[in-house]
């Protein structure tokens, strides 16, 4: 593929054609502030935080959605750029509620980083912002639209990604507010509450409720493995703090056929693995009740009767129901266990249950 030459603060990058300016300069390494761009989204424009100056173009045009060419000369980092872009920080502060010590984004808040990089010490004072209700309706999503900086990474992740087009910008000006239909709670709405809003919110205005005061970002480890709902083999990752799972994120970063999005199940349907109510004890029954056992006398008991079942009526005589809310590994061993094991395919998965 033909590339060419940009020179980004004096130093000269290589682009690819169909490359905006912000692209050729994050794959140089070269930082450019920005909060309604997403990699995975189109460019769109919205934020101005990736103002930059070019040489020979009038005013200062978003890096987002200017085209680069062959000998353009960029400048990213002037007094004049970083004068316009506190500007707009405070702005945004000023027109919200960003109060970083109860939110619960705190670490992982791309608004907090640049605040912090463009080194504004106080919350400007400015005229009271209208303070809307936390919509809490929703059993998986919390929405407080008090700190959504208008983005509108959540509005075109629903649209272009998930094409369910439930929320968009309504009204206007100081006004604008992100809504669904009729500005309904979201618990009410079209949302399928897969949750891609809430990957992709640079701020604290979209969180998912049961990680809501369960660890603090930086505390969380993250590990890559493969959702088991159903075939298609979604990479996913558990946000894990100790021997618990708080949350599941993706990335559009991983390999994998979904691209870092998530369905309702494999974003949110993973509580069960701390569940109160599982069973954490062998049960066999006995005179028309449960019992606890012990798992040697439990596994026994199953072999025993697989075995006489088998023997009685054939192998085709058992089946075999398996589970998405174990892990592939057993998975695969149940798999064996009723091909290899007990000579049937009688074998069945729970995944689009």
């Amino acid at each position: 593929m033909d590339t060419f030459t940009i020179t980004a603060d004096g130093k000269e990058i290589e682009g690819r054609p169909g490359q905006t300016v912000l692209q050729v300069c994050q794959d140089a390494n070269v930082s450019i502030p920005t909060l309604c761009h997403h990699p995975a989204l189109k460019p769109y424009g919205g934020c101005r935080l990736c103002v930059v100056e070019i040489e020979g173009m009038r005013g200062l045009p978003a890096a987002c959605t200017t085209p680069a060419t062959a000998g353009m000369v960029v400048h990213t980092h002037t007094d004049l750029l970083h004068r316009a872009r506190r500007t707009i920080l405070e702005l945004l502060l000023a027109n919200g509620d960003h109060d970083c010590l109860v939110c619960n984004a705190n670490g992982s808040c791309e608004l907090q980083t640049l605040v912090y990089e463009h080194e504004i010490e106080h919350r400007p004072e400015g005229e009271p912002f209208t303070r809307r209700p936390i919509d809490d309706s929703n059993a998986m999503i919390r929405r407080d639209l008090n700190k959504c900086v208008l983005c509108s990474r959540c509005v075109r992740a629903c649209m272009d990604h998930q094409v369910n087009g439930v929320i968009d910008v309504a009204a206007r000006g100081s006004e604008s507010v992100i809504a669904t239909f009729n500005d309904m709670p979201l618990g009410d709405s079209e949302c399928v509450f897969c949750g891609e809003c809430v990957q992709v919110c640079p701020t604290g205005a979209l969180l998912e409720k049961r990680a809501q005061f369960a660890s603090q970002p930086w505390a969380l480890r993250r590990v890559r493995t493969t959702c088991t709902y159903c075939g298609v083999g979604c990479q996913l990752e558990l946000n894990v703090r100790g021997n618990s799972v708080v949350k599941v994120t993706s990335s559009h970063e991983l390999p994998g056929p979904n691209g870092g999005s998530l369905c309702v199940k494999g974003r949110f349907a993973s509580d069960f693995i701390g569940h109160p109510d599982r069973l954490t004890h062998p049960l066999i029954r006995q005179n028309g009740k449960l019992r606890e056992a012990t798992w040697d006398e439990a596994l026994g008991h199953i072999a025993s009767k697989l075995s006489e079942i088998r023997s009685e009526h054939g192998p085709d005589s058992i089946a075999f129901f398996s589970s998405a809310r174990a892990t592939n590994e057993e998975n695969y061993l149940l798999n064996k266990l009723a091909r290899a094991v007990v000579g049937t395919n009688n074998i069945d998965h729970c995944a689009r249950l």
